[in-house]
């Protein structure tokens, strides 16, 4: 409120300078005439110039800002799959039954077009992203969590990230399930209906991981063809990448 009625202030006390400024250039020159011409013009130009500065010069510094802060969220995503999420990505497709299939079609490579990225996407959607947790590796699951729960903390601290809600979705059902693994006592030791709750939780965590690194995927091949590189080199559903380059 003290804001608000300083602003109002400041405002009478801009016209009153105004008037009074009109007022001296009348008294010294005496032309009413000129001082209305000059007036109604400058009133007239004011509308070209929310014009040119509210929706044309803000939309493209709006639409640069929004750039830049994408490249800030891709840094973000990239150390996320560097540290955690390529590691989780294999931990949860060697107990999808699936796995086969899905590790065939997303072998990115670069010759892939747009359509291509779009197809792959739309077909995860339909994708059921089921999880054995018979053939699961939890003890390994819960470390790697437990190990990197610091770094996915530090993530969460960067504000850039409330602009990127499917990201931010995915640290949350990660944080949930690094919680569930975390509160059972033995791990190996599980009644069949906390293995199946633990099941969904992974399958929650899966669907949104594999979409998130489609994204990054085309992210990097768009705009980092050096980095796309090693990404493929280092692709988790592809069981004969490796990091060395080869003929």
């Amino acid at each position: 409120m003290k804001h608000f009625k300083w602003q109002i202030i400041l405002g009478v006390s801009l016209i009153a300078l105004s008037a009074l400024f009109y007022l001296i250039h009348y008294f010294i020159f005496r032309d009413a005439h000129h001082i209305f011409l000059y007036l109604v013009g400058d009133i007239a130009f004011v509308f070209i110039e929310v014009l040119l500065v509210t929706m044309i010069i803000h939309e493209v510094l709006a639409v640069r800002e929004k750039r830049l802060l994408l490249e800030k969220l891709n840094i973000v995503i990239g150390s996320f799959f560097s540290e955690v999420g390529k590691d989780l990505l294999k931990l949860f497709s060697a107990c999808d039954p699936q796995s086969e299939r899905i590790r065939q079609e997303l072998v990115v490579t670069d010759k892939w077009t747009d359509k291509q990225f779009l197809d792959m996407s739309n077909r995860l959607k339909k994708y059921n992203h089921d999880i054995d947790i018979a053939k699961s590796d939890l003890e390994g699951l819960k470390q790697l969590l437990l190990r990197e729960r610091e770094f996915m903390l530090r993530l969460l601290e960067n504000q850039n990230l409330l602009e990127h809600d499917a990201f931010t979705g995915l640290l949350m059902a990660v944080f949930h399930l690094t919680e569930e693994i975390e509160s059972r006592a033995d791990i190996l030791q599980l009644q069949e209906a906390d293995k199946k709750h633990l099941a969904n939780d992974m399958k929650r965590v899966y669907r949104l991981l594999i979409e998130e690194w489609l994204s990054y995927m085309k992210h990097l091949k768009d705009n980092y063809p050096y980095l796309f590189s090693f990404a493929m080199r280092t692709n988790p559903f592809d069981m004969s990448a490796t990091p060395e380059v080869r003929q």
